[in-house]
């Protein structure tokens, strides 16, 4: 890349140099685990028994997403481990320069950081409970005292929270795969003593195994695939902007294998965790406990339940940095690039985290998850976007000299890709239909599925038509030119 060109970009922008791809196995093996075991997941996985499926139609569903996501993480890396671009950069391959600022700003700011405030309040209920249980009159504090719909002791929690993760900022990355490091071993032990906690507490494995579930819509082929569709749309995410973390590989065989045995191996013990907690507890008390903090604070050892909120704290950090903030930092930065640097990027995104006080918005679910499924289902064309540029149009060859030149003698990225942008907002549409046209509701409850798989036909359709329509185009204007005689 020439030099002028360069000094147009923030250095966080560029392509990784080869000293600071440092990320191995290990890392890639650990990663996703914050983002796997937390509170959400094991409500998510309380609905699907509220649904009426069976333990091992819960245990199906788990495996094949696990299965499912291993090959989406590892497909959008591939460019990021590569070439050692990020996503912000990487998505104007298949949108064009100006074209990705859409589905950028959708994924990199929006998403980002409506998680982001949403995980950080998450995070804090964890850290309220672990600090009472250290200091019992913390949770009492200021009992008269309310800042915006928040306890004294809730504050303190949330700006504390709020602060270890804004330190990962300037940390580093390889700060966060030093935690991610340290994590792996907490969250086995941990989640696999819950899972051990529940099997005492229903008298033996023998009990959860025959359950038997109390709903009708269990056997139903659209449930199942409607429950797969859900786990994997809250990684949709992720998915997007995977070479943000793959870009630091040492090589694509390191992000492969990393990912796809952290991925699998975490979510096959999250599937024996989530169903002995939840199962064991209904078994026991004869009422599920979808809410993991709950099944933390019923533990009879001081020490059980400080490593585990501990371990629950650590996890939010880590989905935080990873899924959040380093995708929020990086947009931020290549939408103003003379302005922001990925620092300065990140620390507006996480200050901008706290004013939409997720703390109210979580006082209404419905819109929540409203949004969410908007968001999702408007970003799982992009996936599909993506993987058929890279993959099967630009056959997995990137000019980085073209991708970031602002000179003319240079051809540039195309400032936009009518068709990624056509096939995005139709495949999207189409997607989210059923939320308002019943006839059309199997594409919502699917719509991580029906988003994907619409844009790829519709890319290549789209992309196909152009190129001839703009070759014909050419033709008929070089035949319009007169020949000299």
């Amino acid at each position: 890349m020439k030099q002028e060109d360069s000094n147009m970009y923030s250095p966080d922008l560029l392509p990784t140099s080869p000293e600071a791809r440092t990320w191995k196995f290990g890392h890639y093996f650990s990663i996703w685990m914050g983002s796997v075991h937390n509170v959400p997941s094991y409500v998510t996985i309380g609905g699907f028994f509220a649904l009426g499926l069976s333990i091992w139609q819960v245990f199906f569903i788990i495996i094949l997403s696990a299965l499912i996501l291993s090959a989406m993480m590892i497909l959008n890396g591939h460019a990021g481990g590569k070439y050692g671009i990020p996503f912000s950069i990487l998505i104007r391959t298949s949108f064009g320069r100006k074209g990705a600022i859409f589905p950028g700003i959708l994924r990199g700011v929006v998403a980002a950081i409506m998680w982001f405030g949403l995980q950080t309040y998450a995070g804090s209920l964890a850290v309220t409970i672990l600090i009472g249980e250290i200091w019992a009159p913390y949770t009492t504090l200021g009992t008269n005292l309310n800042f915006l719909g928040l306890s004294l002791s809730s504050l303190i929690s949330l700006l504390l929270f709020w602060m270890i993760n804004v330190l990962f900022i300037f940390a580093g990355i390889n700060s966060l795969g030093k935690l991610t490091k340290l994590l792996s071993p907490m969250v086995f032990i941990v989640f696999g003593g819950m899972a051990i906690w529940a099997i005492h507490l229903a008298g033996g494995i023998a009990p959860i195994l025959n359950y038997r579930s109390r709903g009708v819509d269990g056997n139903s082929i659209l449930i199942i695939i409607s429950c797969i569709s859900a786990i994997l749309a809250t990684w949709v995410a992720q998915i997007l902007s995977v070479s943000d973390v793959t870009r630091y590989s040492r090589s694509n065989k390191e992000q492969v294998l990393g990912q796809a045995a952290g991925l699998f191996s975490t979510y096959l013990l999250f599937a024996v965790a989530s169903i002995t907690i939840i199962i064991g507890s209904e078994v026991a008390f004869g009422v599920p406990i979808w809410n993991v903090l709950e099944v933390i604070d019923r533990f009879d050892s001081k020490f059980a339940i400080i490593l585990s909120l501990l371990t629950i704290c650590l996890s939010t950090v880590s989905v935080n940095i990873v899924g959040n903030i380093i995708p929020a930092g990086s947009q931020l930065a290549a939408l103003l690039p003379k302005s922001l640097n990925f620092k300065s990027g990140a620390i507006i995104a996480a200050l901008i985290g706290l004013l939409i006080m997720p703390w109210k918005i979580m006082e209404n679910p419905t819109s929540i998850f409203i949004f969410l499924n908007m968001v999702g289902g408007m970003l799982s064309p992009v996936i599909g976007v993506m993987l058929v540029h890279y993959f099967l149009i630009n056959k997995k060859e990137i000019n980085l000299q073209e991708l970031y030149s602002l000179k003319t003698n240079i051809r540039p990225t195309k400032e936009f890709n009518i068709p990624a942008i056509l096939t995005t907002l139709l495949a999207g549409s189409l997607s989210l239909l059923g939320k308002f046209m019943p006839s059309l509701e199997p594409l919502y409850r699917i719509s991580w599925f029906s988003g994907m798989l619409v844009s790829v036909f519709l890319y290549l359709i789209f992309y196909y038509l152009s190129n001839w329509f703009n070759a014909r185009h050419l033709d008929q204007d070089a035949a319009s030119i007169p020949k000299r005689g």
